[in-house]
């Protein structure tokens, strides 16, 4: 379908006279003659790009942008049109929001050429809001499996707080999906459109972390052959989460402190500081409140992390999450691993249900993907759920799985030992284990076995 092209012209003769200049440039195209005709058919039948004259008789072509934002937030680009000469007025009109305007009379090239920029904009301005939208589907607060009271309570909260500038703490026990939550804060708000840079605060030595917050200049310490933007810089404009803080050592707290109170940051080996605009979201397994009262972290940066906390439950207190839990991880496998699970025992169920969790949803996800990975039959068997970190059950009793073996490691040798049983035949393999024969192939190229 052609771009549409929406033309306000009071002057009939104009008016025509672009009508046909627009659908000869092969769009399509709607003439009307006063500002409020065009408010109404741009209500009743949109536009891809509005070409309005700025002076009419009954409203200006400021006003006639004003009204249209309050129908589509802006998302039209609006050209105006104005006199000869007429600076001052194109220049007001570009302050109001217009995306460009034209001097009378036209010149049909130069008219051309803004209309066409001004549809790339739309469909670059589009193209972000659907990447937007795929985000917040994504990683937004309601997309989680939330079945349980308190889950949804914090979906509620996810939501609301997802609106604000506020800095947010989030406790709760390894595993309980605080990242998730860090996530979503940035999805639903109104940074989505900028960076999420996470850095785990337990992963670096006290001088790396520095490095890795702040950035550092060439020549602040042995290999620093050049200037490193740091986490906060690459933040810039969204939101930087700062997991496990509780890990964070006394000068590291120093610093953040700083930036909390006034938003400046200090490259390793720089002078100026200089603002940040980051919103930022922290997160802990550890008891700050007993930390702050053995000495290891500072109450002062306490404070400003938290001004608003969520509190994460562990998986042992919303047992009504479960089920679907492991429902949603099990889908995830079988699309990842090309496993089709045929039938899944009730008893299944209730074994996850009455365990306590102790790595709680990470943990479960875990469980879930092996049992898919590991099922010869693409049956889910209460006897051959594994838990609790015991060795995984033989497979139809010809091995067992070495303590610290790796999932891709137990995909591996399964699909090696069924290839070897069937003489390397992948069609009879492939029925065998559940899975398609293209999976097979691939599987055999991504582990290169000699088959």
């Amino acid at each position: 379908m052609s771009p549409r092209i929406l033309i306000i012209e009071d002057d009939a003769d104009h008016g025509q006279s672009l009508l046909e200049a627009v659908r000869g440039m092969g769009f399509e195209a709607e003439w009307v003659s006063s500002g409020r005709e065009g408010v109404e058919a741009f209500r009743e039948r949109g536009a891809d790009v509005v070409l309005s004259d700025l002076v009419m008789p009954d409203i200006d072509g400021i006003e006639v942008m004003q009204r249209l934002r309050e129908m589509d937030d802006g998302r039209t680009p609006v050209i105006v049109m104005t006199a000869y000469g007429s600076v001052d007025s194109s220049v007001q009109a570009m302050k109001e929001g217009a995306y460009d305007y034209l001097q009378k009379p036209l010149d049909i090239d130069d008219l051309e050429a803004k209309l066409s920029r001004a549809l790339e904009a739309a469909r670059l301005r589009g193209q972000v809001e659907r990447l937007n939208a795929e985000v917040r589907n994504q990683w937004g607060a309601r997309s989680w499996v939330a079945e349980s009271p308190v889950m949804r309570e914090i979906v509620r909260q996810t939501v609301t707080l997802a609106q604000t500038h506020a800095t947010v703490l989030i406790r709760g026990e390894s595993g309980t999906g605080k990242e998730l939550v860090a996530r979503a804060l940035h999805a639903d708000g109104p940074r989505t459109g900028g960076p999420f840079v996470a850095v785990n605060c337990a992963a670096f030595a006290e001088s790396l972390l520095e490095s890795e917050l702040f950035g550092h200049e060439k020549g602040a310490f042995t290999g620093a052959v050049a200037r490193r933007a740091g986490a906060f810089e690459r933040a810039q404009g969204g939101t930087l989460f700062l997991d496990e803080i509780g890990d964070a050592p006394p000068a590291v707290q120093v610093k953040l402190l700083r930036v909390l109170e006034d938003r400046a940051i200090v490259r390793v080996g720089g002078q100026q500081s200089f603002q940040v605009d980051v919103r930022l979201v922290s997160a802990t397994h550890r008891d700050l409140d007993a930390q702050v009262a053995a000495g290891t972290f500072r109450q002062d940066v306490l404070y400003r992390l938290q001004v608003v906390g969520i509190t994460l439950p562990p998986l042992r207190d919303r047992r009504e999450d479960i089920r679907p839990l492991a429902e949603h991880f099990m889908a995830l496998a079988q699309h990842d691993h090309g496993r089709c699970i045929q039938a899944v025992e009730p008893a299944w169920y209730e074994r996850l249900k009455a365990y306590a969790w102790p790595g709680n949803i990470r943990e479960l996800r875990n469980v879930v993907e092996a049992a898919v990975v590991m099922t010869p039959d693409g049956v889910l068997r209460v006897d051959r759920l594994q838990m609790g970190g015991g060795a995984a059950p033989s497979v139809q009793g010809e091995w067992s799985v070495p303590e610290g073996m790796t999932l891709d490691d137990m995909e591996k040798r399964i699909l090696a030992e069924a290839l070897r049983r069937n003489d390397g035949n992948r069609s009879l393999t492939a029925e065998q284990l559940g899975i398609s024969r293209r999976t097979i192939q691939r599987k055999i190229q991504d582990y290169d076995l000699p088959f």
